[in-house]
């Protein structure tokens, strides 16, 4: 089989190396799928870069979500066991944590609605208990992950401020459903989120970006506000002041999605039947930006770590259905 393969760490277009081989054998409790649609993830480029909380074993394939067939043809969402991730044609899971793919979705929206719809529903139900009535801030609203939080949002009822960079990506956060858009690279994010919030600010604000956008969102942030930490895309880990936090009575909430996994999985599938409801009466829908051929991808993950890129980007393996 094809698949993309990492034999030393650094940018994903310059390590990445598509090569034939052997198709992976599963391990206990493991299956094989035949790879329909991988999404890309930031965590793809942070592995390439040896930056990512887990680093596999070199070499190994990156892409952390797929939609898979099995060997009955049942199509499944997975994240594949590495080193044999999904940028391949076969891939291998573990049987336990296979997820069906909603009926309403395509394999490269099936693939998208796992880890950034997850970490969203997670970090805007489970950690910031937002309600319905309530603002939500979320930074790079028109990327994988933002995308995913503003529809998610919006879905619980939520009026959603969407900050982006660049009025291609504003157009975006728009056909998302934001009710108010804010283009960091035109205006003083701090001043529009107050003017659109009658100097209230924002309850819940939703952060995969760090650095610049951590110190916007601490001065955003409403009484009794809570501010979710997913993630640092911009590569910058900020150092919050905790008296900032006290004097103003706000709430800083870290999320790690994947500790579900192994702390409650079964809270992991309790999402994913609420996502797949959600799916099946259009409240969501991932936005697929780009569907490339396996050929393309390497060029796709470094877009995607430049930043260049809106919604998700799905790499379709050669002859396979999206």
């Amino acid at each position: 089989m094809q698949a993309w393969q990492v034999h030393e760490n650094g940018e994903p277009s310059e390590v990445m190396r598509l090569q034939d081989v052997e198709r992976p054998t599963p391990g206990e409790g493991q299956v094989l799928l035949r790879v329909r649609a991988a999404n890309i993830n930031f965590p793809d480029v942070l592995m390439c870069r040896g930056h990512y909380q887990v680093r596999p074993p070199l070499p190994f394939t990156p892409g952390l979500e797929i939609c898979g067939a099995t060997e009955d043809g049942r199509r499944v969402i997975a994240n594949p066991a590495l080193p044999y991730g999904g940028f391949a044609e076969y891939a291998v899971a573990d049987a336990a944590a296979l997820l069906p793919a909603p009926d309403s979705l395509d394999d490269a929206e099936a693939a998208a609605l796992h880890i950034g719809y997850q970490t969203g529903w997670f970090g805007l139900h489970r950690r910031a208990h937002l309600e319905s009535g309530e603002t939500l801030l979320v930074h790079a609203a028109a990327g994988g992950v933002g995308s995913a939080a503003v529809q998610l949002g919006k879905a619980a009822g939520a009026t959603v401020i969407g900050v982006v960079g660049g009025a291609e990506k504003a157009a975006v956060a728009r056909e998302l459903g934001c009710d108010v858009v804010i283009d960091r690279r035109a205006e003083d994010v701090v001043t529009a989120v107050k003017a659109a919030t009658g100097g209230r600010g924002a309850d819940v604000i939703y952060d995969p970006v760090g650095g610049e956008a951590y110190t916007q969102s601490a001065k955003t942030v409403a009484f009794e506000g809570r501010i979710v930490v997913v993630g640092f895309a911009s590569g910058t880990i900020p150092s919050p002041g905790l008296n900032h936090a006290l004097v103003k009575n706000y709430s800083i909430l870290g999320l790690h999605w994947g500790l579900y996994n192994t702390k409650n999985p079964k809270l992991v599938q309790h999402c994913h039947e609420q996502l797949t409801e959600l799916a099946a009466r259009g409240a969501i829908k991932p936005l697929v930006s780009e569907r490339v051929p396996l050929s393309e991808a390497a060029a796709a993950v470094q877009r995607v770590g430049d930043g260049a890129t809106t919604g998700r980007v799905a790499v379709v393996p050669n002859g396979a259905a999206a």
